[in-house]
């Protein structure tokens, strides 16, 4: 049984009364996108000692407890200007080479932490960078030699991401052979315009050869992410964006609010240069996504999460954000990586050169670290169901032994009175208006400490 959840604030009774705050308007330089709790910012290089106890101490409750594997490729043919992730460009095969090595050899070493102890995946996730910029050689070699280690023979679900203009058959073939059951194809947009003008890397004829060759080949899953609010974007353009991908139906669709991270190319030109934004205002991308929205409703699609569509809610379900979401054990591999293990929050140096040189040396390469208190715990879970749009608070109640209605009584008033969200008993439903805009509601669940702190 859970041990009982700290109160960190005043009662319910002694609360100030906050006001859930208008969202803003434009789209400005800073983190938008919630991912985790407590925020990045607060993790730390002193605290890395907790990270690697927890991989060193003996496994509690894993039986119920999924482990997923996450491995970053940070390898991109250019950086979108828009991107603000550890990616490198222009690496010539050896490069990679060594890269792979070290992915190989930090497996190695987490494998043999006693915690892992003969625990099987649930899952796997091959995110970048452009994981489809290695080759298919590389791809092979990778999978044989992480076998040693670590399998995913047993993997509910192994997510490969891929940039349209990295792909052959040969290489979708290779995919197949290794076990990839979910291809995530990045495109963003079909205009090549726009595509242009955001840095990326490929252009609108190979996303539809993509499509040919991924379809002829064959995968379980396929989805495909699109960005609302591209600079450069227009009304027509946007409707022509779901109009095309209608028409090629994929079984997952992921549409992302442009947003301006501190490290993006655009928000470093505004910064210097003193520019307004270029990309769309809120309200402006929340429409359009909610177009988007009843377009695909209306063709038979069913809403799984603020920016996730798909057509068979029982067949195409995302394993990695079911689990990670919901508090599993997630080993972070590879430069910069996030991961969480038996209760504790970490990620990996994120330089390649020092990420290298401490693997190269037998030391797990892992930068900083944060042990969540079990009230921090579920903050983040309950924020991050949120973001599904439907969250069963009995279940947080008898897994954290709280009464989330009275823990969350001020938010949850707040947020109902402003048509974000619904109560139903105890069950939380938000709002079509609350889902479009679900990240800039979470802070207010936050404990008062984190609701104004930088959140990478």
């Amino acid at each position: 049984m859970s041990t009982p959840v700290p109160a960190s604030e005043p009662a319910p009774g002694t609360l100030p009364q906050l006001v859930t705050p208008a969202p803003a308007a434009t789209t400005e330089v800073g983190s938008y996108f919630i991912s985790n709790y407590p925020p990045f910012s607060q993790w730390h290089t002193e605290l890395v000692p907790q990270a690697l106890q927890a991989l060193d101490a003996s496994p509690t409750d894993t039986a119920d407890t999924p482990l997923g594997l996450y491995i970053h490729i940070p390898f991109c043919r250019k950086r979108c200007k828009f991107c603000y992730f550890r990616v490198y460009t222009n690496q010539n095969a050896k490069s990679i080479e060594d890269y792979v090595r070290a992915l190989i050899a930090e497996l190695e070493l987490i494998s043999q932490r006693s915690a892992i102890g003969s625990r099987s995946l649930k899952f796997v996730y091959f995110g970048g960078g452009t994981p489809s910029y290695l080759s298919s050689k590389q791809l092979r070699s990778l999978r044989e030699r992480m076998s040693t280690w670590i399998n995913w023979d047993h993997a509910e679900e192994v997510t490969f991401e891929c940039e349209p203009g990295t792909l052959s058959v040969e290489k979708l073939e290779t995919l197949r052979d290794i076990g990839i059951t979910r291809i995530s194809l990045g495109v963003e947009s079909f205009n090549d315009r726009i595509l242009e003008e955001n840095g990326r890397a490929h252009l609108s004829p190979e996303v539809f050869t993509a499509w040919e060759w991924i379809r002829n080949i064959g995968f379980p899953q396929v989805n495909i992410d699109l960005i609302a609010g591209m600079v450069g974007e227009t009304d027509e353009n946007w409707h022509r964006n779901i109009d095309l991908t209608l028409q090629l139906a994929p079984d997952n669709i992921t549409i992302y609010q442009m947003e301006l991270p501190f490290n993006t190319v655009y928000s470093k030109e505004m910064r210097e240069q003193g520019l307004q934004s270029p990309v769309a205002d809120w309200p402006t991308k929340r429409r359009w996504v909610s177009e988007a929205m009843d377009r695909l409703l209306a063709s038979g699609y069913h809403i799984s999460s603020g920016n996730e569509l798909v057509r068979n809610p029982e067949h195409d379900r995302f394993v990695y954000r079911d689990n990670v979401w919901r508090g599993c054990d997630l080993l972070a591999t590879g430069v910069s990586s996030f991961g969480h293990f038996q209760g504790v929050h970490y990620q990996n140096l994120d330089r390649i050169e020092d990420y290298m040189e401490t693997v190269s040396s037998g030391r797990l390469p892992i930068n900083r670290a944060l042990k969540p208190t079990p009230h921090q715990l579920l903050i983040r879970e309950l924020v991050l169901l949120m973001k599904e749009g439907t969250v069963d608070l009995a279940r947080l109640d008898r897994k954290y032994a709280v009464d989330t209605l009275t823990e969350f009584a001020v938010p949850l008033a707040n947020q109902q009175n402003a048509g974000y969200l619904q109560l139903d008993g105890h069950t939380l439903r938000l709002t079509r208006r609350g889902l479009l805009q679900v990240d800039s509601l979470l802070p207010e669940y936050f404990e008062p400490r984190h609701r104004a702190v930088r959140y990478t």
